[in-house]
């Protein structure tokens, strides 16, 4: 992978489904994808620099979505340049902890 190679959201259909049940997160996900699909992430601190709210716990990238309304969990592989799209949650849902599953 060249440093220029833009991030692979995996995939954009799973993502939109799971947004779809909170219409009002739709704009703030379309902003967040086209920025994503725009990026050049290769660390934590690339993410931090457009997203500065993200977490990483384990491989998973944990974004604020629409001022922390929202979770968006994503497996991130950065020497890929790819983003696994795992969960889109409220913040409630996300507190109660069922995304962990996806931690090794």
């Amino acid at each position: 992978m060249l440093a220029s190679d833009p991030v692979n959201v995996i995939s954009k259909r799973k993502l939109f489904e799971k947004v779809s049940k909170y219409p009002d997160a739709r704009i703030a996900i379309q902003n967040w994808f086209d920025i994503a699909v725009a990026s050049t992430w290769q660390n934590l601190e690339d993410v931090r620099r457009t997203f500065p709210a993200t977490d990483m716990i384990g491989k998973l990238a944990i974004f604020n979505i629409k001022g922390n309304r929202y979770r968006l969990i994503a497996r991130v592989v950065f020497a890929y340049r790819r983003v696994y799209i795992k969960e889109f949650l409220t913040h409630a849902e996300y507190d109660k902890g069922a995304w962990k599953k996806w931690l090794p």
